[in-house]
C-alpha cells in the first residue's frame, strides 16, 4: 500500500475516533444525546472505511454499516461478529437524525458507545495501522 494510501485510512481512523469523542463529550454533558448516537454510527463507518482503505478494498458509496461490514467480512471472517451491532447502529445515520420524536436516554447513548467501541476493537485487530500516527 502506498503512504498516501495509508495516510488517508488513517485520516478516516481519526476521524472515526473523533466521533466517539464528541458521543462521549455529549453524554458526559447529558446533552444533545440524538447527536451522541449519530457520531456512534458515524465512527464506526469511518472505522470499516478505513480498514477497506488499508486494504486497498473498493466499497459502495453507502452509510449502511451491514453493507460494508459485508465487504469486510468477505476478507476477514470475524468481522462477521459485528452484525449485531451494524444493526444497532445503522438508524442513527439517516432515519433517527430527521425523526423529530427520537430523543434517546442515556442507556441508549450509552449503548451505542460500546456498539462504536466493538467495531474499534475488531477493525484494530486486523488493522494496526490504523490506529499508529
Amino acid at each position: 500500500m502506498s503512504k498516501s494510501a495509508i495516510d488517508l485510512a488513517r485520516g478516516w481512523f481519526r476521524k472515526g475516533d473523533s466521533d466517539l469523542e464528541n458521543a462521549q463529550m455529549c453524554l458526559s454533558a447529558r446533552k444533545s444525546l440524538d447527536t451522541a448516537c449519530f457520531h456512534c454510527q458515524q465512527a464506526a463507518e469511518k472505522w470499516l472505511k478505513a480498514y477497506l482503505i488499508q486494504g486497498g478494498i473498493s466499497f459502495p458509496l453507502s452509510h449502511d454499516l451491514s453493507r460494508l461490514l459485508e465487504v469486510c467480512a468477505s476478507k476477514e471472517g470475524e468481522f462477521s461478529s459485528l452484525r449485531d451491532s451494524a444493526a444497532f447502529l445503522n438508524p442513527y445515520a439517516v432515519v433517527m437524525r430527521y425523526d423529530a420524536e427520537f430523543w434517546p436516554d442515556e442507556q441508549a447513548v450509552a449503548d451505542a458507545i460500546e456498539a462504536a467501541r466493538t467495531f474499534r476493537t475488531v477493525i484494530t485487530r486486523y488493522a494496526a495501522v490504523l490506529s499508529e500516527s
